[in-house]
């Protein structure tokens, strides 16, 4: 099993998606963050994303959300490297803009 970890950009991801969310709705931002928080988790056992788009990562859709997870992969360890919304305008080989 892969340890998982979560870089700088992935936590501030985290905190902006909390902290918007849960200006309409705190319960449903906790949920969210949960739903994102355990398919990160999951990678562990079974990366099953796709190709990213950014060279060298991987995505995957956590489960009943909007967000898309782009990680790295190697032998011993997944870091989750940024949670990024599907509307969000992401070019092929670069994040999204802030």
């Amino acid at each position: 099993m892969r340890t998982v970890v979560w870089s700088d950009d992935a936590l501030d991801d985290i905190d902006a998606v909390l902290l918007h969310v849960a200006q309409d709705s705190p319960k449903g931002a906790l949920t969210l963050i949960d739903r994102i928080e355990n398919a990160a988790a999951g990678l562990a056992d079974f990366a099953t994303g796709r190709p990213g788009r950014v060279p060298g990562t991987y995505e995957k859709v956590a489960g009943r959300t909007p967000y898309t997870i782009a990680y790295a992969l190697t032998d011993r360890r997944i870091t989750i490297l940024r949670v990024i919304h599907g509307s969000r305008d992401w070019p092929e080989g670069e994040w999204p803009a802030e």
